[in-house]
């Protein structure tokens, strides 16, 4: 799809909270969003905007769809759910209902669906795991087997553990201390569920370094990961060019894309993962324009 289609699936709405609740260390929000709500799968993600009209907040804050509703009592719903941890988020999370958020969306590409039922295993860590029930949803109304597995470094930290029961036909939970679930890493208990259900496609939405690692995991046992990478969207429109990332193209090329419009959704193994050092990506020196020894 060419980017003045995508352009022409996005819309912009003034969004009105109808809920707000708290969930463990985070906060599920849901909006008044018709539009949004009408247009988005599984995969992508709205950008809210911060401060009110007379914030000095520029930018805006960028967060994957949990869940949507295309109707019901308020028109079209919009869930999100937010971890406050700077002055942005937790402006978001003191929202009340009836108060307005200026929302745009849905914005990137969304996870790609199997045409055939296939096993899947589908992989969150912490609030990255919110945008995989939906996923999960849509993959059972195809036919497929779907396992989840969930973790984040304590209990805590967890989102949907009980809905994620409902939404799958299994469940793993790992967390760093052991404070629930397996200790240690999702990574961890990957290989044993992939040989089991004879998974063809691992799904994936968490930091980076969980994203790596799930992809060589996957790889190693036949099966396609396909990841929602979590980098840093100023603008969450292709604009601002601060989430780019190395990305192999069909060609064999190594380019900088940008995350929020030729992603967040992208194959595990064509992004360059020995490009990240601490969660930022750099330019490898093999990529198309990177600058040469001595000048461009």
């Amino acid at each position: 799809m060419s980017e003045r289609s995508l352009r022409a699936r996005v819309t912009q709405e003034v969004a009105e909270v109808i809920a707000t609740r708290r969930v463990g260390a985070y906060q599920h929000i849901t909006l008044v969003a018709p539009g949004v709500a009408e247009l988005a799968r599984p995969g992508q993600f709205v950008a809210l905007a911060v401060g009110g009209e007379t914030s000095g907040t520029l930018l805006r804050r960028s967060f994957s769809i949990h869940k949507v509703s295309p109707s019901g009592t308020y028109g079209g719903t919009v869930e999100i759910v937010v971890s406050a941890v700077g002055v942005g988020t937790r402006w978001i999370v003191e929202r009340a209902p009836h108060d307005t958020i200026d929302v745009v969306g849905p914005l990137g590409k969304a996870f790609p669906l199997p045409t055939e039922p296939v096993a899947c295993v589908l992989v969150g860590g912490g609030y990255g795991s919110a945008p995989l029930f939906w996923l999960a949803g849509e993959l059972r109304e195809r036919g497929c087997h779907v396992e989840m597995v969930l973790g984040a470094a304590s209990e805590d930290k967890l989102f949907g553990v009980v809905e994620a029961r409902r939404s799958s036909d299994g469940v793993t939970v790992t967390t760093d201390d052991g404070s629930a679930g397996h200790k240690g890493w999702v990574s961890d208990p990957l290989p044993e569920i992939i040989d089991r259900t004879r998974a063809g496609v691992v799904y994936g939405c968490g930091p980076m370094g969980m994203l790596e690692s799930i992809t060589r995991v996957a790889q190693a046992h036949g099966a396609v990961a396909q990841v929602a990478v979590e980098e840093s969207m100023a603008c969450g429109v292709g604009v601002c060019m601060t989430c780019v990332m190395p990305v192999v193209g069909s060609d064999g090329r190594t380019r900088m894309v940008r995350s929020c419009v030729e992603g967040p959704v992208f194959r595990g193994d064509a992004v360059r993962w020995d490009a990240f050092d601490g969660g930022h990506a750099r330019v490898p020196d093999d990529a198309v324009g990177a600058p040469k020894v001595g000048g461009h």
